[in-house]
């Protein structure tokens, strides 16, 4: 049986190997803007202004940080980004990147969109997975109240229930189609109900193969715990469980709450108890593949490495089909792209939607990354470095 085998993420022209000079040049403008966190704020509040009072900014926006870390507008758009990715082995998570909006409609509405999205996913060749949000289909202060244990009225009760009926509709169109679902986590104080859907769905429709995979978070400091009740509770289930671990995407919003109200915050109180607990899952997760599929959805190469060694230690083999690396789309190609050419099974988180109605997405990507310097300064070391490799190479 084939280990895995040696990966070097100091690679650069495999990770830039589908990027244009243009392309790298704008990415390195770009990461170079997201280290300044006051510019970071400004520039979000005024591109949000500017959209509201109709400016002419779309088309900045387009061909700047929306091409960065979004797909394109529509699902065509986004199919052709894919099969970018896909020459390189990369697949695609496909996620219809809408935020922020309720509603009855809407949530009817985007039920509708995600059934187009699986129908056209099953259509292409890089795409076998979308993502989700629940509360793409639920009022966010329903969920609160689900979660809080409180006892809901007959109307909310009517209205949870549509919530589950649109989430199993979308599930059932996935399996159908030979689709993953991943159910990303949202807030600590509405994630009960996130658990018990995803869960659920996981029951109904895992049995055969895995289409339902639940997110994570491991910036909390009780989700270790949680993860390994789940995984010892389903052990001896009927059906196999799908996870995907992420360190987390609300942190200061969770912290801000928690001294708000008066409450112990959910969050690990430093980086290292992140990265302990997120590399403990990791490893206590590779060695459960018997009743498991495992996404290490992370930007953390020790985290990546920690996986890969541990993978060629017990001969698992790159490709094993229950294992996959993720990043999100115009982050971190160095390990999207050095896996891939290594054999692993590696998928880029891939938004779209109208540049107006993806703002949410794409300021929310700025502020996380102003948060993770580090990240960045490894982010523009590598692209600057494969700019100058270019320019030698030219000569």
């Amino acid at each position: 049986m084939p280990i895995s085998p040696a990966v070097s993420f100091d690679d650069t022209q495999i990770a830039f190997e589908t990027r244009s000079d243009l392309d790298l040049k704008k990415s390195e403008w770009i990461f170079s803007v997201m280290k300044w966190g006051w510019l970071v704020s400004l520039g979000s509040f005024f591109t949000v202004m500017a959209l509201r009072l109709r400016l002419p900014v779309r088309g900045f926006i387009r061909k700047s940080i929306f091409k960065q870390f979004c797909g394109g507008e529509t699902l065509e758009e986004a199919g052709k980004t894919a099969d970018r990715l896909g020459v390189s082995g990369i697949q695609v998570i496909l996620d219809y990147g809408v935020e922020g909006m309720e509603g009855e409609q809407t949530y009817d509405r985007n039920l509708a969109e995600f059934l187009r999205v699986i129908e056209f996913a099953a259509s292409q060749p890089h795409i076998p997975f979308i993502s989700i949000k629940i509360t793409g289909f639920s009022r966010f202060s329903l969920l609160e109240k689900v979660h809080s244990g409180a006892a809901l009225a007959d109307p909310e009760a009517s209205e949870y229930d549509r919530v589950r009926k649109r989430v199993w509709k979308i599930c059932q169109a996935a399996h159908g189609n030979h689709i993953g679902v991943l159910v990303d986590a949202e807030e600590s104080w509405i994630q009960g109900p996130l658990d018990q859907l995803a869960e659920a769905m996981m029951a109904e429709f895992n049995r055969d193969r895995v289409t339902v995979f639940n997110t994570v978070q491991l910036y909390r400091h009780d989700r270790l715990d949680y993860l390994k009740n789940f995984l010892g509770n389903t052990r001896q289930k009927p059906w196999i469980a799908g996870l995907k671990l992420v360190r987390g995407a609300y942190m200061e919003k969770e912290r801000q709450r928690a001294a708000k109200m008066h409450y112990p915050s959910p969050i690990q109180p430093d980086r290292e108890s992140t990265d302990r607990d997120y590399n403990e899952s990791v490893l206590y997760c590779l060695a459960r593949l018997d009743h498991l599929s495992l996404f290490i959805a992370t930007h953390n190469e020790t985290s990546s490495r920690i996986a890969i060694d541990w993978m060629a230690a017990h001969q698992i083999p790159a490709s094993h089909p229950r294992v996959h690396f993720s990043q999100l789309y115009g982050m971190s190609d160095h390990l999207s792209f050095n896996l891939a050419r290594a054999g692993y099974r590696v998928s880029k988180y891939l938004p779209y939607g109208p540049v107006r109605e993806v703002m949410p997405y794409l300021i929310r990507r700025a502020e996380e990354n102003r948060a993770i310097g580090g990240q960045m300064s490894r982010e523009l070391s590598l692209i600057r470095s494969e700019i100058q490799r270019r320019s030698k190479q030219a000569r």
